[in-house]
């Protein structure tokens, strides 16, 4: 998935997800929506059935769910089932994978802490 710069910017304050769809076309793609230096907020938009990685961060990650569903495999024992609308969140230094699931797409929105990557080393928690 290409991860674009930033939509939202001092030039342009205002953006729908219809038209951060449409500059992204067929998923998946991420698009930044903003960034800057204390939080980047992201649209992932994913076919269901697509393969995530199993993760973790050193800070909390949020999630809004706006289109379709998606599970959260939180730890090693709590599984989420969100739907549009729902929220969901990540609490630091917990494992989560994350599955699209459903008839069609989905697109959740994030929210984390600028520059806290994708971690995968079990000994670093």
């Amino acid at each position: 998935m290409a991860i674009e710069t930033a939509v939202l910017s001092p030039a342009l304050m205002s953006a729908s997800l219809e038209e951060v769809k449409r500059r992204n076309g067929e998923p998946p793609w991420s698009a930044r929506v903003v960034i800057n230096d204390q939080f980047t907020i992201s649209a992932i938009c994913q076919p269901s059935g697509f393969e995530c990685d199993r993760h973790y961060h050193y800070k909390e990650e949020c999630w809004f769910v706006a289109e379709g569903e998606i599970i959260w495999n939180m730890g090693d024992d709590v599984r989420i089932h969100a739907k549009a609308g729902d929220f969901v969140l990540a609490p630091k230094n917990t494992w989560h994978l994350i599955e699209p699931v459903g008839d069609g797409p989905s697109i959740r929105v994030a929210v984390s802490v600028t520059g806290e990557g994708h971690r995968h080393d079990p000994d670093a928690i």
